[in-house]
């Protein structure tokens, strides 16, 4: 399973360790993943992905998932995430057109 977040693309990062003596060694900064199911209004059920918590936050900070990929550009969303945005845009539409 790859180490990034299904709906920013965020994974992992390099950088270095340094010691007292100053000696530098490679070392990655992992994301920190969460398999979580979020509950999408528009579709009305749950979507189970792995996402980061800094992304379930900005979620939780935006009104839930549906709000969340309907107020984020495409170019900050991966595939994945934007074949989501379709499918809550599509179930909206259609709720839309039937009231």
């Amino acid at each position: 399973m790859a180490r990034k977040c299904a709906l920013t693309g965020r994974g992992v990062m390099t950088g270095n360790n340094v010691s007292h003596a100053h000696n530098k060694t490679r070392r990655r900064y992992l994301p920190n993943l969460q398999d979580i199911s979020l509950m999408s209004d528009a579709l009305g059920h749950p979507v189970s992905m792995r996402i980061c918590a800094s992304t379930i936050r900005s979620i939780e900070h935006n009104g839930g998932l549906d709000a969340y990929l309907l107020g984020t550009s495409n170019l900050k969303l991966t595939e994945e995430a934007q074949r989501l945005k379709r499918r809550v845009r599509r179930a909206l539409a259609k709720a839309a057109k039937a009231a």
